[in-house]
């Protein structure tokens, strides 16, 4: 069978993506949606709906079920099939930014963890010193360099996860609840950020007021499957479709008008 395939170029297509672990549990069923390139898609339900083994497909993190060149692949990023052969180069075009910084801080510095990705990219180290720098400027933590990872806020380790990944110069970025334990002006900061991002976002998150403010699109996942996909506006003010599924009308849209 043929990879899925699109006339107008997408940053991520997923068709037909099901996913379950070892103990038979179905996690994902059928999944299927399309990311246009600079799109925000918010990927919002209950807990355990699925949301994060979701993304972890986005970018190849569940090798174990990647499909080999014989196969079909489920998901495609930018004309790119998800395979055993090709998940070095998926995972240099799409970034992962973990709920949890301790699953992406490793290094002993600032410095030594956001230059770890372009490192082993094989680039010259002037141009990994720059991408450093220019990272570290665009997430707002110019001159940390030399700060330990471990004496930083919950913010800011987040923030140097995400220069990491843009050190990396990804065309998708995927964020697994970027804004859980963040105080408000850490939230604000990250959605700032994030909207100078030009490239393709799906990010999953329980606050919904914040995709409000910050998505073009939300889909709903609600026990492996995807209950609806719409505009956010749309979606999120139909009290009825998202109180089946576990959530509340955002704040923002029930103050509007």
């Amino acid at each position: 069978m043929s990879d899925v395939k699109s006339i107008e170029p997408l940053a991520l297509q997923v068709q037909g993506l099901s996913y379950s672990y070892g103990e038979g549990r179905i996690v994902l069923s059928g999944i299927e949606f399309n990311v246009a390139h600079g799109e925000r898609v918010a990927v919002v339900g209950p807990s355990g709906a699925g949301k994060s083994t979701l993304l972890m497909h986005l970018n190849g993190l569940l090798p174990d079920r990647l499909p080999d060149d014989s196969e079909r692949a489920s998901v495609v990023v930018s004309n790119i099939a998800v395979r055993k052969s090709s998940v070095a180069e998926v995972r240099r075009l799409v970034g992962f930014v973990f709920q949890d910084p301790d699953d992406q801080l490793f290094c002993p510095t600032v410095r030594e963890d956001v230059g770890f990705g372009p490192l082993n990219l094989k680039l010259p180290r002037e141009e990994v010193f720059q991408r450093i720098a220019h990272s570290l400027d665009q997430v707002g933590l110019a001159g940390f360099e030399n700060r330990s990872t471990l004496q930083l806020s919950t913010g800011e380790r987040k923030r140097v996860c995400l220069a990491g990944v843009l050190a990396c110069q990804p065309s998708v970025l995927v964020l697994d609840e970027p804004f859980a334990n963040l105080d408000p002006r850490a939230r604000r900061s990250l959605v700032d950020i994030l909207r100078e991002f030009a490239g393709a976002q799906v990010i999953a998150t329980h606050d919904l007021d914040f995709v409000v403010e910050l998505c073009d699109r939300v889909i709903i996942l609600d026990d492996g499957e995807i209950r609806a996909d719409g505009s956010v506006r749309d979606v999120l003010s139909d009290g009825v479709l998202i109180a089946k599924h576990g959530l509340e009308v955002p704040w923002r849209l029930r103050t509007e008008g």
